[in-house]
């Protein structure tokens, strides 16, 4: 039974990931999944697979190199799959610091600990090991030519604490590749959306904000331009990459999906509105009225765009949902579990480690 370590494995696209690894693999695989939980770590959701006896969460820290190393001391890791890390942008901009800390020493420790763990004597590795690195779009900094794309060629070029903190972290794993020959990949992706996604980001926002009557803010002139990527569609690139790809490789998934921020927004009213019985009460003001531009985001980049030429070609994966497909799916799910948000919003989910592994 292969064993895999997901770093971050409850916040959204690591418990989307689990719930896809488990759903492919069944009890053929091992999982074990180490996040700190902070306030964007939930593990309501992984309730239905928490009972399962080839999945062991474990509440760790990756900056703490003991917490880490006992991991894989205490286990024959054959996979690591890091998705750990602090990501909102907005965060990053207040406070830098904890960026650095999670996304670049978070990722030299998991580095640290993988390599310990596998490397013979000789420098060389253990057969079939592999660690995939889970990075980001953001790293190569903002397009301006409307015909231009992001490739694994492009040179970095962050722009906010966020966006750098990620490309030292993609530094470091590179570092690894070329000093010690370390078995790993790094995929960078665009931006992702669909269940479980914590209501900081901008779909979810929007639609909890809708829902409730409360305004939609967007930032400057809304035609800031993201490549949005269905996050069931990037876990089955993250899961192929590890099967298929070639050692010391980047892989850019994207979902060719291009939308401006405001095309966004007004797919979301407008697919509500849809969705929404005539008789709910809540549909008579889910409109555009709602809408209220405010002061941009310092540093804001005006346009991701990502060509997945080579992973289709070495790989053959492709994005598979389009947007009116995937926002329509992403907004059920909210539907359908609205105690999830309520809990989200309302900080309760925090509550729920305690009342699940208190005793244990």
């Amino acid at each position: 039974m292969r064993t895999y370590v997901v770093t971050g494995g409850a916040g959204f696209i690591g418990s989307n990931y689990i719930h896809y690894m488990f759903k492919k693999y069944g009890d053929e695989i091992r999982i074990i999944n180490v996040d700190k939980l902070t306030y964007a770590g939930n593990l309501e959701n992984l309730k239905d697979v928490e009972n399962r006896e080839n999945y062991t969460f474990v509440r760790a820290d990756i900056c703490d190199a003991e917490a880490i190393n006992r991991i894989f001391s205490e286990n024959d890791v054959d996979r690591v799959v890091h998705f750990a890390a602090e990501s909102h942008v907005d965060r990053s901009i207040k406070d830098p610091g904890v960026f650095v800390k999670t996304n670049v020493l978070g990722t030299l420790t998991m580095l640290n600990a993988a390599k310990l763990a596998w490397e013979n004597p000789d420098g060389s590795y253990k057969e079939g090991k592999k660690f995939l690195h889970v990075s980001t779009d953001e790293v190569y900094g903002s397009l301006s030519n409307p015909e231009d794309y992001f490739y694994e060629t492009t040179p970095y070029d962050p722009h906010s604490p966020y966006s750098a903190s990620k490309a030292s972290s993609d530094f470091m794993v590179k570092a690894f590749m070329d000093t010690y020959k370390f078995p790993a990949n790094i995929t960078n992706c665009s931006n992702n959306y669909g269940p479980y996604q914590f209501p900081e980001k901008l779909i979810p926002l929007m639609i909890n904000n809708a829902l409730h009557g409360r305004d939609l803010p967007i930032y400057g002139d809304g035609k800031n331009i993201r490549d949005w990527l269905y996050v069931e569609d990037h876990c089955k690139g993250i899961d192929m990459v590890q099967e298929k790809g070639r050692l010391f490789e980047t892989y850019n998934i994207g979902g060719h999906n291009e939308r401006e921020n405001i095309q966004i927004v007004k797919t979301i009213i407008q697919t509500l509105r849809e969705e929404l019985a005539d008789d709910d009460p809540r549909k008579q003001h889910v409109t555009e009225d709602l809408i209220k531009y405010v002061a941009d985001r310092k540093g804001h980049d005006r346009r991701y765009a990502i060509a997945p030429d080579k992973i289709r070609a070495e790989v053959g994966w492709y994005p598979e949902t389009t947007f009116e497909v995937g926002i329509k799916k992403t907004i059920r799910w909210y539907f359908d579990h609205q105690e999830w948000m309520e809990h989200v919003t309302s900080g309760n989910y925090q509550k729920y480690y305690e009342e699940m592994y208190a005793d244990k």
